[in-house]
């Protein structure tokens, strides 16, 4: 009879390991910081680990731009609109990874833009600028890289007083 228990006692056991297991994978984890739903840290692109993000200003090959506290350059949508929320979602956002901080960005010295927060419909808080959605380049791969500078003629890099920098002259890739 105790051996039967016992069996009966190791057989629930592994069961409810089992069931822990799976019940952990039948919902992945899910960002939208595009990089196939790792845990976001500040080592890559979205959201700030440590709390408020800070928002600083960098010399580029298109002016003073707006840069994360690790020279991420910061871009804006054109098909966004101020105070709605973002038009980048899906796909959108694995290439335009959404900006987040856990709390209000901070604006160093030079930042003359209104920096806030909207909660995204994943519940991240994505950072604004002047009450527009703010984005990373998901092909912008060392500080200061602005390659997403005019992509589609829709995605443009910030000035500190949180305007897009369209102008004609600055170099695009597409």
């Amino acid at each position: 009879m105790i051996e039967t228990s016992h069996r009966t006692l190791q057989g629930m056991l592994i069961a409810l390991v089992a069931i822990a297991a799976l019940g952990g994978c039948s919902q992945p984890y899910s960002d939208t910081t595009g990089n196939g739903g790792a845990p976001r840290t500040t080592e890559g692109h979205g959201q700030n680990a440590k709390g408020a993000l800070t928002i600083t200003t960098a010399e580029s090959d298109l002016g003073e731009i707006m840069v994360d506290e690790q020279g991420r350059t910061l871009y804006l949508f054109d098909n966004d609109t101020a105070g709605s929320k973002s038009a980048c979602e899906g796909d959108c956002a694995a290439t335009w990874p959404p900006v987040t901080s856990s709390d209000e960005p901070t604006g160093e010295e030079g930042i003359d833009a209104q920096l806030g927060l909207y909660t995204r419909a994943d519940g991240s808080d994505q950072v604004t600028i002047n009450g527009l959605p703010v984005y990373y380049f998901a092909e912008d791969e060392q500080p200061g890289d602005v390659n997403g500078q005019g992509v589609g003629g829709i995605w443009w890099v910030i000035t500190p007083d949180g305007e897009k920098v369209t102008d004609a002259d600055a170099p695009s890739r597409y």
